[in-house]
């Protein structure tokens, strides 16, 4: 194992209009010690091809074929392969920043084990970026500037999947590639969060994140959002819900329906809040729907909050607020 070494793991499907714009960014990096291991996940174009004609130039990159199907199947291909001491991984449709290897290194030497490194991302597009993806970004960045991107966590990916960096002993210590959970991102996220990787803030634009019609975050059903509400039930239940609390679910629309079956499939009870004069009295899934003062009435209840709506949470929050309550511990907001 090559201590200093990065890693880079790219798995890649019919991305060769792309892949240059990709592979020329990390040929151009101020930091020279790294590896790319790049995974075919089936191509269907000439991609595989393009990409062996690189790596016969440079002998740093490194081209396997998938030995399964699918984005993580070829993650574990490609990390099975490495050899650095600092892992990260790159999607092929994107962009590095030139600085972007050498920021993240001296960012995990500095601070050491336990640590993960991220940047600033941009969103770009040849047609223009839609205004979900813009608030996104600046959310995002927001987060990485401070390093507080735990603090959301049950809202969104916090990490952005093409823009973090570890210690090879740390990504081990979270689990690597092995779990099969799509969002495979959002997933790995949760396990920094869950070993205590704590996040470097960065106030520095490292990477492009390109976004077309046929990304695959747009078009695989993995990525569709009941995954994302599959794996923020699921690690809020293993790492943050206090059995010992009393459980509500704040909202009634398609993200509280999906989150009110999950606990119901688990056999736990829970109390369900909305404040639509509509549903209030009613009943779903044979659960009754209660008015959000009802509240007041628990002994130390925790909340899981899944209304969209920005106005409605920033009443939500401040009725929180009020009551005393502290987000990531008494309330955690799932949208």
């Amino acid at each position: 194992m090559q201590q200093n070494k990065v890693s880079i793991i790219i798995p890649f499907k019919d991305t060769a209009h792309f892949l240059p714009d990709c592979l020329d960014s990390i040929l151009a990096q101020t930091y020279g010690n790294w590896e790319v291991l790049a995974v075919n996940d089936h191509s269907s174009d000439h991609s595989f091809d393009l990409l062996s004609n690189y790596a016969q130039k440079d002998p740093r990159i490194k081209v396997f074929q998938n030995e399964g199907n699918g984005i993580i199947p070829a993650l574990r291909t490609g990390y099975a392969k490495s050899t650095g001491g600092f892992v990260t991984r790159m999607d092929s449709d994107d962009i590095m920043k030139p600085n972007r290897l050498e920021v993240m290194v001296e960012s995990l030497l500095k601070t050491g084990e336990g640590h993960v490194a991220v940047g600033q991302v941009r969103y770009f597009s040849d047609r223009g970026i839609s205004n979900g993806y813009d608030r996104y970004e600046k959310w995002l960045n927001q987060l990485t500037a401070t390093g507080k991107n735990y603090s959301e966590i049950y809202k969104e990916c916090v990490i952005p999947s093409p823009c973090w960096m570890v210690h090879r002993a740390d990504f081990e210590r979270c689990g690597a590639f092995h779990p099969n959970r799509y969002p495979e991102d959002y997933d790995l996220t949760f396990r920094f969060y869950e070993q205590g990787l704590k996040v470097i803030p960065c106030a520095q634009e490292l990477h492009l994140w390109r976004d077309y019609d046929t990304r695959t975050s747009r078009t695989h059903e993995h990525y569709a959002q009941n995954y994302f509400l599959d794996i923020k039930l699921h690690y809020f239940l293993q790492l943050d819900h206090d059995k010992n609390r009393p459980l509500v679910v704040w909202g009634a629309g398609f993200k509280g329906k999906a989150i009110a079956r999950g606990l119901q499939k688990k056999g736990l009870d829970f109390t369900w809040l909305c404040d639509n004069p509509k549903k209030i009295g009613k009943k779903i899934y044979k659960k009754k729907l209660a008015h959000f003062e009802a509240l007041q009435k628990l002994n130390n209840p925790q909340s899981i909050v899944t209304v969209a709506n920005e106005t409605a949470q920033q009443e939500i929050r401040a009725f929180f607020q009020s009551l005393g309550q502290e987000p990531m511990t008494d309330y955690f907001f799932f949208c």
